[in-house]
């Protein structure tokens, strides 16, 4: 299969599960890599996470793992695991996502991988890091939102339960994190021909969504909590009811809260010392949320858009995950594309969200049947076919169920 983008070329093996490192190797291999996904016997746990399913098939794990070609292994054999050193030392970079300890208790920790390849990238993202005193413990996207103070900040207002942002977040950005770092290390190995580390983590990746309320609480002392959905630092910039919906508007900056008042025909608003300013909005932002809803309500969502389109105010819809794969725009820039799955038949998988306007990313192959590629793979680090027969027969290397795939599906 021709591969194209940025990163062909590159090899990546990743032994990760759930979300956090899946997502970092999706995005490479959606960048052009050709990423070798390890499984154990029972496979990634998202391919349980079902219903929903099509045809059977776990759609979080098909989201999570296109792209990438599958083998499994039983680690704790030791066949197994001499296979996966041997892809190690064909790989430029390695991904995994367990707790501090496992990959050197199965034989194929960094410094192992290293003295065979030294060039290797060893990419890990854990619950905590590889250091401190929590690099022991297992992580999940909501115990991390909560130590990183997202949970704090997330939700209506003072005085309510604490709520989780709806995405695993945590997880997704420590992915996206990995994969930054992945990078950045690659150019070094360029530059030098030495491998390294990358070591970052859930807890991490929440601290970097803190920002503004860090900032906040490092000037004030206070650590500022929820706000619904306005903005900690300026205002209006938060969803309005209308008449038959919710809105977002972006009128933060005071030449957009200018364009505002001449829209809504409340220019008296603007001559009011409690909004004046956005620093007197903040002060009296229930009082301005106050005064602006009866407004909004008046015209319909539509209505409403239309009218800062034309006057430049920045504002858009609340719609549904259903709504947002509709939307036009979202088409035209190819974030909802089409795959054949050997399994499942068609499905749909979210784009690639960096374009590059010579080495174009790809969505290029469905997520894998449990140890689909695992025979080839093998021939490929010089196995013979003897030799993978017998790994197959002892349990040590693991091949789909189904023998009936149709050629060129994947």
């Amino acid at each position: 299969m021709s591969t194209t983008g940025p990163l062909a070329g590159v090899r990546v093996v990743e032994l990760s599960h759930i979300m956090a490192g899946p997502t970092c190797g999706m995005m490479l291999a959606d960048m052009g890599a050709d990423v070798i996904k390890v499984e154990r016997p029972g496979g990634d746990d998202t391919r349980r996470f079902a219903p929903p399913d099509v045809n059977g098939v776990s759609a979080a794990f098909m989201m999570m793992n296109r792209n990438k070609r599958g083998v499994a292994f039983d680690l704790k054999q030791p066949d197994a695991a001499e296979a996966l050193r041997r892809i190690a030392r064909s790989c430029d970079v390695l991904i995994e996502n367990y707790r501090l300890g496992t990959m050197e208790k199965l034989g194929i920790g960094y410094e192992t991988l290293k003295a065979e390849n030294p060039g290797l990238i060893y990419c890990s993202l854990s619950g905590f890091g590889r250091t401190g005193p929590y690099s022991t413990r297992g992580g999940f996207d909501l115990i991390a939102q909560g130590m990183s103070g997202i949970m704090s900040i997330t939700g209506e207002g003072p005085g309510r339960p604490p709520v989780k942002v709806g995405a695993p977040v945590t997880d997704i950005t420590a992915g996206i994190i990995g994969a930054m770092g992945v990078l950045a290390a690659y150019v070094h190995r360029l530059k030098t021909g030495e491998g390294q580390i990358v070591d970052s983590s859930l807890l991490e990746a929440g601290i970097t969504q803190t920002y503004w309320q860090s900032a906040i609480a490092f000037a004030t002392g206070i650590s500022p909590g929820p706000m619904g959905s306005a903005h900690p630092l300026s205002a209006p910039y938060q969803a309005f009811e209308t008449a038959d919906g919710w809105i977002n508007i972006g009128a933060a900056n005071q030449a957009n809260w200018q364009r505002l008042l001449r829209i809504l025909d409340a220019a008296e608003l603007g001559e009011d010392p409690r909004f004046s300013e956005n620093s007197a909005r903040m002060a009296n932002l229930p009082e301005l949320e106050k005064v602006l809803t009866p407004y909004f309500r008046k015209r319909s969502s539509a209505e409403w858009l239309a009218m800062f389109e034309e006057a430049g105010l920045p504002g858009g819809p609340v719609l549904t995950v259903g709504q947002m794969h509709a939307d036009p725009h979202v088409q035209a820039r190819q974030m909802v594309v089409d795959l054949e799955h050997p399994q499942a038949g068609p499905t749909k998988a979210l784009g690639l969200p960096v374009k590059f306007s010579d080495t174009p990313g790809s969505i290029r192959r469905p997520a894998p049947l449990h140890g689909e590629h695992t025979r080839e793979i093998l021939a490929e680090v010089g196995y013979s076919d003897a030799e993978i027969e017998r790994m197959v027969g002892d349990g040590a290397a693991i091949v789909p169920e189904t023998s009936d795939l149709e050629p060129g599906k994947t």
